[in-house]
């Protein structure tokens, strides 16, 4: 049963009640007041019918049925209906809620009007606190209700915003492992293909080389996978700066020589740092193997304060940013956007271009220590 189909039946079932309540009481009146009580004729009773079916339209039209049950609740008291003001409360307070807050209020002003013409001060008196405290709690109702649906609302908007960092973030993962690997494969296939005839030893080292790396990248692509199925275990240990001598010694395969060093003392880093670390060098090795042309880069760690500074630079040709998967940090979080969108989101850095004295550079600073 759908939410729809779950208020219409919830209201159908308070129209019920609201018509029984409202015909026993009024034609019970005379046994618990005696003969000077009379009971509601056939056009009283039609009113009150009335009055209960129109709250089968509270929701969607709740000042319409205010006024259509207004109406009906006093003609059928003014016909001998003593017990016909349950339907009207419910119209009151759903019209309170759904925010048509001055017809309620109107409601309430004929009502006194039309109750209090022929009574005595005091009663007119009580009925004008109980009116007012009707409305004050309908007002308080409404204002309760209002602020459990921003809160539900915040909460949705928090839940999709997570998702949503959760995708982005598992998509540069996937961008990073698959294009680090498939440079590295892409450049170890032309080595074999052009040595398959002259050098089969090399070319068969080069092989070997494709099979390691394509086998890591399924281990790493498995445990990006994973975390899409809340796998309870990673298949590969996670992404961190103890493992960049892994990546260096990927890059070597490919023919490029990579340095990795370290300056300053090193300390534990905090998860996030840590793995954007990883990926930021991932990244920008895989842009040298791709796109500088040249057969070398450094890696560089480096603890300063409280901050971790990492320097990747190569001797390439210094290619342009636009060589390099993008420039700056816009972008949809490939090459250079996606190491600028890792940074920013730790509140760090990247800023990276060609070095003056020839080959590029990759600068970022990332928050070396937690909260």
């Amino acid at each position: 049963m759908t939410t729809t189909a779950r208020q219409r039946a919830a209201d159908a079932a308070l129209a019920a009640l609201v018509i029984g309540v409202e015909l026993a009481a009024s034609l019970a009146a005379p046994h618990w007041h005696g003969a000077k009580e009379s009971r509601p004729g056939t056009f009283g009773i039609i009113l009150l019918v009335t009055g209960g079916l129109a709250l089968l339209a509270r929701r969607r039209y709740p000042g319409a049925v205010l006024a259509v049950v207004l109406g009906t609740t006093l003609g059928a008291t003014a016909l001998g209906a003593h017990a016909a003001w349950l339907g009207l409360i419910v119209a009151f307070f759903t019209a309170v809620l759904r925010g048509r807050r001055l017809a309620a209020i109107a409601s309430l002003v004929i009502g006194y009007a039309a109750s209090v013409w022929n009574t005595s001060a005091e009663s007119a008196l009580l009925l004008a606190a109980g009116l007012v405290t009707l409305l004050s709690v309908a007002e308080l109702s409404r204002v309760a209700t209002a602020r459990a649906a921003a809160d539900r609302r915040g909460r949705e908007e928090a839940t999709a915003r997570r998702a949503s960092d959760e995708r982005l973030a598992i998509a540069r993962d996937l961008h990073d492992v698959v294009a680090h690997s498939i440079s590295v494969i892409n450049v170890q296939a032309n080595t074999a293909l052009h040595l398959m005839d002259r050098q089969p030893d090399r070319a068969r080292e080069a092989l070997t080389a494709i099979r390691e790396v394509s086998g890591q990248a399924l281990t790493e692509l498995g445990s990006v996978l994973g975390a899409l199925r809340d796998t309870a275990a990673p298949l590969a240990p996670a992404p961190g700066v103890a493992r960049l001598d892994e990546l260096a010694a990927r890059a070597r395969t490919a023919g490029f020589a990579v340095s990795v060093t370290a300056e300053g003392a090193a300390r534990p880093l905090p998860a996030g740092v840590d793995a954007a670390a990883y990926r930021i060098v991932q990244e920008a090795l895989t842009n040298a193997v791709r796109h500088s042309g040249g057969r070398a880069a450094s890696v560089l760690l480096r603890y300063s304060g409280d901050d971790l500074v990492i320097e990747v630079s190569d001797d390439g040709g210094g290619a342009g940013a636009g060589g390099r998967g993008g420039a700056g940090a816009s972008g949809s979080g490939n090459g250079l956007a996606g190491m600028a969108e890792r940074a920013r989101a730790l509140g760090g850095t990247v800023d990276a271009g060609p070095r003056p004295g020839g080959g590029f550079l990759v600068l970022a600073r990332l928050p070396g220590r937690s909260g």
